[in-house]
């Protein structure tokens, strides 16, 4: 089945719902045997990058999700959980992350811009297994920190606000979107079908 990581930060509701409105069971869990046992696996997040470390840790959760992302297990970030794929993020000091997809996390600074970027944005996409390549896909971000130094190979879309900046990633089965596929209507539900198909 389909697991949607509960460590105490995150959308999981919200998800779990966009999920089942298409036919999708997913259910939410903290469970280490749960998470080992996974289908497909969902990482969601709102918040700051280093408490989710912790969260994660304390749980006992990142080898788990190492170990499944590594093991060819569907696996995808969402927001914050994107961020927790990459190596480490420097918002509050240096945090080690998932080391999932190779990149830093780093902060917004865009002078004359607002930060967090929030709103509706569109994508500039390459084609791949979630989502169709082009530039006429609107999705919805809410965020203060971004990837970067990502490989090119590994970036499969982005957007502009103020800077062009890395807004989906792939490296194998392991996807990370930037931006809420939950809240971004059908382009965002279409994404999670297919992710939910993989």
């Amino acid at each position: 089945m389909m697991t949607i990581i509960d460590y105490g930060m995150g959308n999981l509701r919200s998800v779990q719902k966009a999920c089942e409105f298409l036919g999708f069971s997913a259910e939410i869990s903290s469970d280490p045997e749960t998470i080992q046992n996974a289908s497909q696996l969902i990482l969601p997040g709102v918040g700051a990058f280093g408490d989710a470390m912790k969260h994660l840790s304390e749980r006992g959760l990142v080898g788990i999700i190492r170990e499944k992302a590594n093991g060819g297990t569907p696996f995808l970030g969402i927001c914050l959980g994107m961020q927790l794929l990459f190596d480490r993020s420097l918002e509050y000091g240096e945090t080690e992350g998932l080391k999932l997809v190779p990149g830093d996390v780093v902060e917004f600074v865009l002078p004359g811009l607002k930060v967090p970027h929030m709103g509706w944005n569109s994508l500039n996409a390459r084609k791949n297994p979630l989502f169709d390549a082009g530039n006429d896909q609107f999705v919805y971000f809410v965020h203060s920190y971004y990837a970067a130094g990502v490989p090119d190979e590994n970036v499969i879309a982005t957007s502009d606000y103020g800077i062009n900046f890395v807004a989906a990633v792939q490296k194998d089965n392991v996807f990370g979107l930037q931006f809420h596929p939950e809240k971004s209507g059908d382009v965002g539900l279409g994404m999670l079908k297919r992710f939910a198909e993989l």
